[in-house]
């Protein structure tokens, strides 16, 4: 299995998985610049990351990767057995793709949206907001648990991971005690620490 990413990027959430799935991988780091180019842009047309390649398959979108690995390496448990709890953590994932990531393209990609430097500042500073809406729902979600669902799973390595960029824009997260001893607790944790390294990220 190969892995292209941007160090610090949603690729992170995968390299985790892969350090926690235990199974060997290579990783190469994609410059930002590199994305948009033909060689490229054959493995994912959109031009983003993560991609990951597995023999003949080359997947994308970080979603659909960290539950292709959690369905490959069942012994991993990354995804649980039943149906109700796979659905509860393919619920919580989606909310951190689609609701949380998405609130930091405002912030991250703001060019993309508009040209203007005013209207730039207004769309960082409306993503931030809604992303701080968002950590307190899934902060409430963290009360009295270590892991998202209960139990370790795919969602835990996305949530860490941008929590990293909240930190990155010094987004006030003391309102969100749960939340951050979830941080705390993964910072420590091996696989984290692997995948960090890995991405030179520490």
């Amino acid at each position: 299995m190969k892995l292209y990413y941007l160090p610090g990027a949603c690729p992170l959430a995968t390299q985790i998985a892969l350090e926690w799935i235990g199974q060997p991988y290579e990783a190469e780091a994609v410059a930002r610049d590199q994305l948009k180019q033909p060689e490229f842009l054959a493995l994912n047309p959109v031009g983003s990351v993560p991609v990951l390649v597995d023999g003949n398959l080359v997947l994308t979108q970080g979603s659909a990767i960290l539950e292709y690995l959690a369905e490959k390496f069942p012994e991993a448990e990354l995804m649980p057995d039943t149906i109700e709890a796979r659905a509860d953590t393919r619920r919580w994932l989606a909310f951190v793709n689609s609701d949380l990531h998405k609130s930091f393209s405002l912030v991250f990609g703001k060019a993309g949206f508009a040209s203007d430097a005013a209207c730039q500042d207004q769309l960082a500073a409306s993503g931030s907001a809604k992303a701080a809406q968002l950590f307190a729902i899934i902060d409430k979600q963290l009360e009295g648990k270590e892991w998202v669902t209960g139990v370790r799973s795919v969602v835990d390595p996305y949530l860490y991971t941008v929590t990293r960029w909240a930190h990155a824009i010094k987004l006030d997260l003391s309102g969100c005690p749960n939340l951050l001893a979830f941080f705390d607790r993964m910072n420590a944790d091996a696989g984290v620490q692997a995948a960090l390294k890995a991405q030179g990220l520490q």
